[in-house]
């Protein structure tokens, strides 16, 4: 299969040499950005009526072999405006029309691009990637948001458990509590841990404009948590033109994608609306992990005059599914496990975490998560004149939601011992190895103490708040920027009856608010309920020198940031409050880009930060008592790069070096979870990512990146249970160990080409090394035992992406086909390292195998 597939896409490739022509002139010329004069790589020139066209190069440059006589050529770029263009050609002319100039299909994207921090090359001192929409349309297919970038220097990314949603993105060996997360430049991540739950953005994919990887320090003014990077992604926004799509896709395994969007354009009256919606659902890889998820998008827009717009957006992905939320050992996805008392029949699919209710699959704990994320921004742009502009957005997300749990004295009839990876002694299975759902129903039903085992939500919703306010303006050769970032955030935490599994009701005693052995029915909270406030107010500034061919910038931020915790089950009313706990992280940074001539240019950036503890380590122990040691985590990073760009090629080097100190790390192990602080590591590195396009259409991009990152410490630690019972404290020696949980060498190559007129056909290849194992901290006890936690085998991937453009009727349509993993290789992604730090011990996830989806999308 392999060597059919070569040498079709060979005789391809040759099949473009073959093209002769007569009476014919050449038009040349560069296709740029009409408000910021960027230019446009990959921007389509041609011919009307005709299939003769070319793709712009990387300093935006096009040449164009065009018939004799009068001709129309049509420039299109996804994201802009086609534009169209009357000319004569002489038989052997040169024909050099200058600077082409094509206008945002989006108004005001400039100005939020300023807001965003959006990096630009040869500007910016920083190392970044962008991925242009293009690029997301055609090749993410059925794959999870974030895995668009694991072609990008430093990024790991993974599906996890194979849940819809459930993936996971690491960059430059941080996760994502340290990754800065931005929409539209508002930051995402949770305000009490850092996190992005990419299941609350299920549906990004389909509104995303474009989307930018920082890595390191990056260009944001905010404080950010952005050790690693920051990924910046702008949505749609107000679109310039009257008009929308329809689209339909299937993919494996049941999937089923439909999705609509359509817009006013800019009114004569200055109105404008655009709205989408997508509606995702189907069986999932995985087994039992079949799910059903919807996206919408709305944005108003009113331009009251020159100098004043608003802009309303509101977008979210309300959204089930049940997951996967145990790894396994190698030999019980073999069925070699003498531990597990039934054939496992589905492999590396294999999923132990759910059962079958009426007939239906019914996820058991950590099995299922619902939620519902909607973020709704108001925006003012104000040009107050030709050098200043102020943006201020104001913005709200109310959400709603949580994951299953299984609790009570008889929980483990529904639970899975992780640890030792079989069932327990009292585990309800059925013959096919499927929780007994109906065994602990009559259980439950006999029992004179109400149910001995419940399905319990674990519920996470929070209300958030904040302002974002930012001034431009220009000095000279100087931009100044200047803002104020205001956030108000309360997080509800609790426990809460779904299912009572056929018993009368639940006794739990844990709140001291309430009659001893009080019968408990759904929708009653139990094991803990309490709230996690935070306010936020920060000032930033920037000031950026740019001339010709230098640009330098310097930025320092500094926040008051405050911690409350109010909690109803183990204080009385009136005492449930633990006081404000406040702290005031500061950061510099700055960096400088030299342009050496028209194809050189080398930069370099440091900052120093400060950045206050999370929540978690404030209040270690899940009640008010404060951590009155805990330290403001510290971070010095510095970077070097230099970078070379042609019509032809584009190539960017890059070293880091990232020290971080006094990390605190909130650690989920199954059932049990541990608050670890102290830590300091150092991830270093060197990245080299490269684009060549030899013939207008053939473009090659390839990267690799080779990190050594590793612990620099032993600390001490303590281990909490599922309903925040203190288990003990423990000693972790650490010190030297590689840090695990992403693959710390990484390369990529890929290939994409117009092999006939409007069908492209790419092919690219992943690659993943010195992949070593998450770790528990409870194996690493001994202070003899100084073992690296073991490295999984290195992976190698080949993903296919098809697209052709034709006509139906008066409609531009396009036709998507991915397959991915396209030769079916077995591999491990995520790891949890056991007691030995060897295969055998390890819990594992494996990747996907191939996987397929295809769409169609018709414009109108």
């Amino acid at each position: 299969m392999k060597a059919r597939f070569i040498r079709v896409f060979l005789l391809a490739f040759l099949s473009l040499f073959s093209v002769t022509a007569f009476g014919q002139g050449t038009v040349k010329g560069v296709l740029v950005d009409s408000s910021t004069g960027e230019n446009l790589v990959g921007a389509a020139a041609v011919v009307k009526g005709t299939s003769i066209g070319t793709a712009s190069l990387f300093d935006g440059s096009f040449s164009l072999q065009v018939p004799a006589g009068k001709q129309t050529l049509l420039f299109s770029y996804i994201g802009y405006i086609p534009s169209e263009k009357e000319i004569t050609v002489k038989d052997g002319q040169v024909l050099d029309l200058g600077n082409v100039k094509l206008k945002s299909n989006t108004v005001g994207i400039d100005e939020v691009l300023v807001v965003s921090s959006f990096a630009r090359d040869r500007q910016t001192p920083v190392a970044l990637s962008t991925i242009q929409p293009q690029l997301i349309q055609e090749k993410l297919g059925n794959q999870e948001f974030p895995e668009i970038l694991k072609s990008t220097p430093s990024v790991y990314a993974t599906k996890q458990g194979g849940g819809y949603g459930d993936s996971r993105i690491n960059l430059r060996g941080f996760d994502s509590n340290n990754i800065g997360v931005l929409i539209n430049g508002v930051p995402v991540n949770d305000m009490e841990n850092g996190k992005v739950y990419w299941s609350n953005w299920a549906g990004l994919s389909d509104v995303t404009q474009t989307m930018q990887v920082q890595r390191g320090l990056g260009a944001s003014k905010l404080a950010l948590s952005s050790v690693g990077g920051t990924i910046n992604i702008i949505t749609r926004s107000t679109d310039a033109e009257k008009g929308g799509s329809v689209y339909a896709g299937i993919g494996n395994d049941g999937m089923h994608k439909y999705m609509f969007t359509a817009s006013t354009g800019l009114l004569e009256n200055g109105w404008a609306v655009t709205i989408s919606g997508a509606h995702s659902y189907g069986d999932g890889y995985i087994r039992g992990t079949n799910y059903d998820g919807y996206s919408y998008f709305l944005n108003v827009s009113k331009q009251i005059n020159d100098a004043n717009r608003l802009s309303f957006t509101i977008f979210g992905a309300p959204q089930w599914h049940n997951q996967r939320g145990n790894q396994h050992k190698i030999i019980t996805y073999r069925g070699e496990n003498p531990e597990i008392p039934y054939p496992v029949q589905d492999g590396y699919k294999y999923n132990s975490d759910f059962g079958y209710r009426n007939g239906k699959v019914y996820g058991g704990a950590y099995g299922y998560n619902v939620y519902h994320k909607p973020q709704a921004s108001l925006n003012w742009y104000y040009k107050i004149n030709e050098e200043t502009f102020l943006s201020t957005a104001v913005y709200a997300s109310v959400t709603n939601g949580g994951g299953r749990r299984v609790d009570g004295t008889g929980s483990q009839m529904l639970n899975w011992d992780y640890r030792n990876d079989r069932p327990y002694g009292t585990t309800k299975l059925t013959p096919e190895g499927y929780y007994d759902y109906n065994a602990v129903m009559d259980i439950n039903k006999a029992s004179l103490n109400g149910s001995e085992a419940i399905i319990g939500m674990s519920v996470n919703s929070h209300q958030w708040y904040g302002m974002l306010s930012t001034l431009n303006t220009k000095v000279n050769n100087i931009n100044i920027t200047a803002g104020l970032d205001g956030r108000y955030y309360i997080g509800k935490h609790a426990k809460q009856v779904d299912d009572l599994l056929g018993g009368a009701f639940f006794i739990d005693n844990v709140n001291i608010n309430r009659p001893a052995n009080s019968p408990l029915k759904k929708g009653d909270y139990y094991s803990y309920h309490n709230d996690g406030i935070v306010r936020w107010i920060g000032v930033f500034s920037q000031a950026e020198y740019v001339v010709d061919n230098f640009s330098a910038f310097l930025s320092a931020s500094i926040s008051s940031q405050s911690y409350n915790r109010k909690d109803y089950f183990q204080y009385t009313p009136g005492d449930q409050m633990s006081g404000w706990v406040n702290f005031m992280p500061w950061s510099v940074k700055g960096g400088a880009n030299y342009n050496i001539n028209k194809h050189h240019n080398v930069y370099v950036n440091g900052g120093y930060f400060t950045r206050t503890p999370y929540y978690n380590i404030v209040y270690p122990n899940y009640t008010n008592d404060i951590n009155k040691d805990a330290k403001y985590e510290r971070v010095l990073s510095t970077e070097v790069g230099y970078g070379y760009t042609s019509s032809k090629l584009n190539v960017k080097l890059g070293v880091y070096r990232t020290n971080w100190m006094d990390k605190g790390l909130r650690v989920s192990l199954g059932q049990v979870s541990s608050n670890i602080s102290g830590l300091n590591a150092l991830h270093q590195g060197v990245e080299l990512e490269g684009n060549y396009k030899p013939i207008p259409k053939l473009s090659l991009r390839g990267m690799v990146s080779v990190g050594d990152w590793k612990w620099q410490n032993d600390v001490s630690f303590d281990v909490y249970d599922d309903n925040n019972v203190y288990q003990g404290t423990y000693n972790a020696y650490l010190s030297g160990i590689h840090v695990g949980n992403s693959a710390q060498t990484t390369a990529a190559f890929g290939a994409e080409m117009e092999v006939l007129p409007d069908l492209k056909i790419g092919l690219d290849w992943n690659y993943y090394g010195r992949n070593y194992a998450d770790f528990d901290p409870s194996n690493r006890t001994d202070a003899a035992d100084r073992s690296d936690a073991w490295k999984m085998p290195d992976a190698a991937l080949f993903d296919l992406n098809i697209n052709y453009g034709f006509k139906i009727g008066n409609f531009d349509a396009s036709l998507y086909g991915n397959v991915n993993n396209l030769f079916d290789n077995v591999y491990i992604t995520d790891a949890t390292d056991g007691t030995n730090h060897d295969a055998a011990s390890a819990l594992v996830w494996y990747g996907f195998g191939r996987t397929w989806s295809t769409g169609l999308k018709v414009r109108f």
